[in-house]
C-alpha cells in the first residue's frame, strides 16, 4: 500500500466501523435537502471516542461540528465531480482489491493456523533430513518409485542409524542428506514444518511429501525460543561530531568506566545517551523479540544478559557503540500482541493454501455445488500436444453455449472454461495426461469463479464489507479535494504564504541557546576543581586527562549548541556567558561553560517555512470552510440531536 493510501486511510480511519449496524432512517441533517443519518453519526462518534486525543472532540456539539465540516467537503467533490475521475475510480478499485482479500477468506481455519503458528514460534526444533528429490509434476510411476526409495532409506536408518545413512546417502542431485540445526515457524514450507513439530525428540517420522520431493526427518531436540527482553541502553552514535568527547569508542568507554565505578545506569542515559527517544527514560527501550531490531550484535549481547540488572561491556551495532541493561526476559510475547502480525506471515506462506482450500469448500456449500463435478470427457479428447507448445486451439465445430456448471444465478458455460484453458496453457510448467490436466485445471477454474462470484456479490451479501467500502470511497474523495484545495497550495500561493508569515511572525521564534562545553562527574569537588581549571583557560581535553587519571573516569565533558530544556542542562541553568556554579542534575554534578549565548528571536522564512505553510493551510481551509458553509444550505434536526445527545449521555 503507498503513501497516498496510507495518508487517506489515516484520514478517515476514525470514521471505519467494525459491525455493520441496522440504519435508522432519523435525519440529523441535511446539506441542500440531502439527508444525514442519526445512526450513522452515533456509528462514528462511538467509534471515535477511542481513537481521538483532543478531549473536544468528545463534545457531542463540537464533534457534529466536525462531522458537518466532513459532509461539506464531499458535498463540494462531487459537484466538482472529482467522484468521476478516472485517477480515482482506479484508486478505489485498488482498494477494494486489496478489501477483497480480508473478506475472502475463512476466519475460522485463519484463527487455528493463528494458534498453531504462535505454538512453534514459540519453540524451536532441531532436526536433520534426507530428502528423494522427485518433480512436483512427475508421473505417477516415478512419484511411486521416490516413495518406495524413501521408504527403504528409512528402514535403513532405523536399523544403521540416521546419521550414518544421512552422510552415506548424500549425493547432493537425487538425494540430500542435510544438517538442519534449530528452526522454528515459518523457516520451513509448511508441509516440512508440520512433520517436524509433530514427530518427538528422537523419533524418524515417515516420508512425506513436499514440492521438492519426499522427506523423512530426525528430530534431536525441541527448545523454547529466545523469547522476549526489555532492556535500557546508552547509544553513542557510531559518527562522532563531538571532537571535545573524543571518538564514539573512547566515549562509550568512558561511560562504562562510570558505570564500573557504581555510577548510577539510568543517570548517565539521561546525560549522554544520543538515543533521544530512550534517553529520558533513563535508556529503556520497548520490548523487542529476535530479529526485531535488525541490529544481531545488539540482540546478541542483549539476551546474553541473565539477570536482571546486568550490565553488558560497549558492544558495536550499524547505529553506533550501546552498554546494555537488562530489566526483563520473557518467554514469548503474549499471543493478543501477535495475532495481527502471524496473520499477516500466515497469508504469505504456504499456510494460505490451507485457507483458500477452506474457503473453496465454504463456498461450494454456500453455492451448494456438488462435490461430483460436470463430465470433463470432451475436453480431455479436443486436447493434444500442441497444448504444451502453447499452440493448442480449440475445433472449429466446438459449442461453446453448453452449459458447464451454474452458481446461483450465474450460468458457466463451456465456453467460459475453454477460454482458461487457451488462457492456462501459457503457465502449464510440466507435462501430464489431458485427464489429469483437465482434473488440475477444472479445479482452478472452478476455485476462480467461486471467487469471482462472491466478490461480485459482496457489497450485496455482506454489510460490513459495503459499508466499510463506502468509506474508504468518501475518504478517497476526501483525499483528492484537500490535495487540491489545500495541501498543495504551497506550490501556488507563495507569495501568499509569505505575507501570511509577515503578519504572524511572533509565532515562530527561535528557543534561547547556549555554545556550551558541559562537564558532569558524580563528585562536587571534581566539578568546582574543574570549573576553576576551565578559569584559567585550560582546555577541556587537558582537563580530562588531568581529572581521569589512575584509569577512573571523573568527569566527562560534552559540548556543543544547547537549547533550554536540553537533557543535558540544569532545569535552573541561568543562560549567560561564563562558568556556571555546579548544579545537581541528573543524580551527578555538572557545571557549564557558556562561550557565547543566543537569546530568543524569530525565525527567519526559511527557517519557519514548514511550520508557516502548515499554519497557512489550515487558516485557508477554515476560510474555505466558512464559504461551502455559505454555497450550500445546512439544516439541523433539533429533536433528533437532542436524542442523540440522550442516548449518548446513557452509554
Amino acid at each position: 500500500m503507498d503513501l497516498k493510501y496510507i495518508l487517506t486511510f489515516l484520514l478517515v480511519c476514525f470514521l471505519l466501523q467494525i459491525k455493520a449496524q441496522t440504519v435508522d432512517k432519523t435525519v440529523l441533517f441535511t446539506i441542500d435537502d440531502a439527508p444525514v443519518y442519526t445512526s450513522e453519526f452515533l456509528r462514528v462518534y462511538n467509534k471515535n471516542l477511542d481513537l481521538v486525543q483532543d478531549e473536544s472532540q468528545k463534545d457531542v456539539d463540537a464533534y457534529l461540528s466536525l462531522f458537518i465540516n466532513y459532509k461539506l467537503k464531499l458535498k463540494e467533490a462531487r459537484t466538482l465531480g472529482l467522484d468521476t475521475n478516472s485517477t480515482y475510480l482506479n484508486e478505489l478499485e485498488s482498494y477494494r482489491k486489496q478489501l477483497v482479500k480480508s473478506f475472502l477468506t475463512d476466519s475460522k481455519v485463519t484463527d487455528a493456523l493463528v494458534k498453531e503458528a504462535y505454538e512453534r514460534i514459540s519453540h524451536e526444533v532441531n532436526a536433520n533430513h534426507i530428502l528423494v528429490r522427485v518433480s512436483e509434476n512427475a508421473s505417477p510411476k516415478d512419484t511411486l518409485e521416490a516413495y518406495n526409495k524413501a521408504i527403504k532409506l528409512r528402514e535403513r536408518a532405523l536399523k544403521e542409524g540416521f546419521e550414518v545413512v544421512r552422510k552415506d546417502v548424500h549425493n547432493g542431485q537425487t538425494v540430500f542428506g542435510e544438517v538442519l540445526g534449530y528452526f522454528n515457524g515459518f523457516k520451513m514450507v509448511y508441509e516440512f514444518e508440520d512433520v517436524a513439530y509433530n514427530t518427538e525428540v528422537g523419533a524418524i517420522s515417515m516420508p512425506f511429501r513436499t514440492r521438492f520431493g519426499y522427506h523423512f526427518i530426525k528430530v534431536f531436540d525441541v527448545r523454547k525460543s529466545r523469547g522476549e527482553v526489555t532492556v535500557a541502553h546508552i547509544m553513542i552514535n557510531k559518527v562522532q561530531a563531538d571532537t571535545t568527547a573524543g571518538t564514539a569508542k573512547s566515549r562509550i568507554n568512558e561511560i562504562y568506566k562510570k558505570i564500573q565505578q557504581g555510577e548510577d545506569f539510568e543517570s548517565l542515559a539521561k546525560q549522554f545517551s544520543e538515543d533521544k527517544n530512550s534517553a529520558v527514560k533513563g535508556g529503556i527501550m520497548p520490548a523487542f523479540t529476535g530479529g526485531q531490531l535488525s541490529a544481531p550484535e545488539f540482540e546478541d549481547a542483549a539476551f546474553s544478559l541473565k539477570a536482571k540488572g546486568d550490565v553488558s561491556a560497549p558492544v558495536q551495532s550499524k547505529f553506533g557503540w550501546h552498554i546494555i541493561k537488562l530489566y526483563d526476559k520473557k518467554a514469548m510475547p503474549a499471543f493478543e500482541n501477535m495475532v495481527s502480525e502471524l496473520e499477516t506471515k500466515i497469508k504469505r506462506d504456504d499456510r494460505s493454501k490451507v485457507i483458500d482450500n477452506a474457503l473453496v469448500s465454504k463456498l461450494k456449500e454456500e453455492y451448494q455445488i456438488q462435490d461430483v463435478g460436470p463430465d470433463l470427457e470432451y475436453f480431455v479428447s479436443i486436447l493434444n500436444d500442441d497444448y504444451y507448445s502453447r499452440t493448442w486451439k480449440l475445433p472449429t465445430d466446438f459449442d461453446g453455449t453448453k452449459p458447464l456448471i451454474a452458481i446461483k444465478e450465474k450460468q458457466v458455460t463451456y465456453n467460459d472454461f475453454a477460454e482458461f484453458l487457451l488462457e492456462s496453457q501459457g503457465h502449464i510448467k510440466a507435462k501430464l495426461d489431458f485427464e489429469r490436466l483437465v482434473a488440475q485445471e477444472y479445479n482452478a477454474f472452478l476455485e476462480k469463479r467461486l471467487k469471482q462470484y462472491k466478490e461480485g456479490n459482496l457489497e450485496k451479501e455482506n454489510a460490513e464489507f459495503a459499508h466499510t467500502l463506502n468509506e474508504y470511497r468518501e475518504g478517497l474523495l476526501l483525499f483528492d479535494l484537500m490535495e487540491s484545495a489545500i495541501w498543495n497550495v504551497y506550490k501556488t500561493d507563495s507569495i501568499a504564504i509569505k505575507a501570511f508569515y509577515e503578519s504572524h511572525k511572533k509565532n515562530y521564534l527561535l528557543p534561547e541557546r547556549v555554545d556550551a562545553v558541559i562537564a558532569s562527574s558524580a563528585n562536587k569537588r571534581v566539578v568546582k576543581k574543574i570549573g576553576k581549571l576551565l578559569e584559567g583557560h585550560m582546555l577541556p581535553e587537558q582537563i580530562k586527562n588531568l581529572v581521569n587519571a589512575d584509569d577512573e573516569v571523573n568527569v566527562v565533558f560534552t559540548s556543543g549548541i544547547f537549547e533550554k530544556g536540553h537533557q543535558a542542562l540544569p532545569s535552573r541553568y541561568t543562560f549567560e556567558k561564563g562558568i556556571s556554579k555546579a548544579y545537581k542534575h541528573n543524580n551527578a554534578f555538572v557545571l557549564v561553560q557558556a562561550k557565547e549565548v543566543f537569546p530568543e528571536g524569530l525565525k527567519t522564512f526559511d527557517e519557519a517555512k514548514g511550520h508557516v505553510i502548515s499554519d497557512y493551510q489550515t487558516a485557508k481551509e477554515n476560510d474555505w470552510i466558512e464559504r461551502l458553509k455559505e454555497k450550500y444550505k445546512i439544516i439541523i434536526n433539533q429533536d433528533a440531536l437532542k436524542r442523540v445527545k440522550a442516548q449518548i449521555k446513557k452509554q
